[in-house]
C-alpha cells in the first residue's frame, strides 16, 4: 500500500484559526472524504496531517502539501499569492498578509476541494510506472 500524506498547515492562536484557514480545513476534509475509497481501491492510503503554526510562520499558513509538495507545485496553472486577511489581522492584532492561490485568473482565499482533488489525481498519476 502506498501512502499519500495530505498536510494542511495553518495559523493557530489561543485555539483559534482565521476564517480562511478554517474554510480551507473544511475543504481538505471534504476532499479526503471524497477521495479515500477510490484511492484505497488503487492501492493508496491517505494520511491526514494538520500542522499548526504561530504568527512566526504565517507565510506557510493556509498551505496544503501532498507528500511534502505544495499543491501549487503540482498543478501547473496554480500559483501562490497573498492578500490582507482581516481575520488573521484580528487574531494577531496587526495587519496580516496571508497565503492565497490563483487559478485561472481567480484568487482563492480558501483552497477549494475541487483543486485539492485535481492535485491528488495529478500527483497519483505521476507516481505510476
Amino acid at each position: 500500500m502506498k501512502h499519500l500524506e495530505i498536510e494542511w498547515r495553518h495559523l493557530e492562536k489561543d485555539g483559534e484559526t482565521c476564517d480562511r484557514c478554517q474554510d480551507t480545513g473544511a475543504e481538505v476534509r471534504l476532499a479526503i472524504t471524497n477521495l479515500r475509497d477510490d484511492l484505497f481501491k488503487c492501492g493508496w492510503e491517505i494520511i491526514f496531517k494538520e500542522t499548526l503554526f504561530t504568527d512566526s510562520k504565517i507565510a506557510e499558513s493556509n498551505m496544503i502539501l501532498l507528500n511534502g509538495i505544495p499543491i501549487e507545485e503540482i498543478l501547473p496553472q496554480v500559483k501562490k499569492s497573498e492578500n490582507c486577511c482581516d481575520s488573521c489581522s484580528q487574531l494577531l492584532g496587526a495587519p496580516t498578509m496571508c497565503r492565497t492561490i490563483e487559478y485561472k485568473g481567480q484568487t482563492h482565499e480558501k483552497i477549494p476541494a475541487s483543486l485539492i482533488h485535481e492535485a491528488v489525481k495529478l500527483f497519483i498519476n505521476k507516481q505510476k510506472p
